[in-house]
């Protein structure tokens, strides 16, 4: 960025072309700024998509481990179902 003196210089020099160097001046500065945000927005929003991606593969492999946990249970209630009944069978 420019600083105070170096932006009191520019309008000066500016200042003589009368009103049309100002506008051009206002013009100029605005369209600078416009284009840094329109930098910033595109690297937000590439930002975003990769975080989607990532975000995406996170819910699968929670859900394949959820499924992975909820087959695990459930084989663990069969057995202990069985050797439940294997030691009533063989206490009788």
């Amino acid at each position: 960025m420019l600083g105070v003196v170096e932006s009191a210089e520019m309008v000066a020099q500016l200042a003589q072309f009368g009103a049309a160097g100002l506008i051009a001046l206002m013009w100029l500065v605005e369209r600078r700024a416009a284009a840094g945000r329109e930098a910033r927005l595109e690297q937000a929003h590439t930002r975003l998509m990769e975080q989607r991606e990532q975000l995406h593969a996170l819910l699968e492999v929670i859900s394949d481990n959820t499924r992975a946990m909820t087959a695990l249970e459930t084989t663990q209630r069969t057995l202990a179902a069985m050797v439940a009944d294997m030691k009533s069978r063989g206490a009788a």
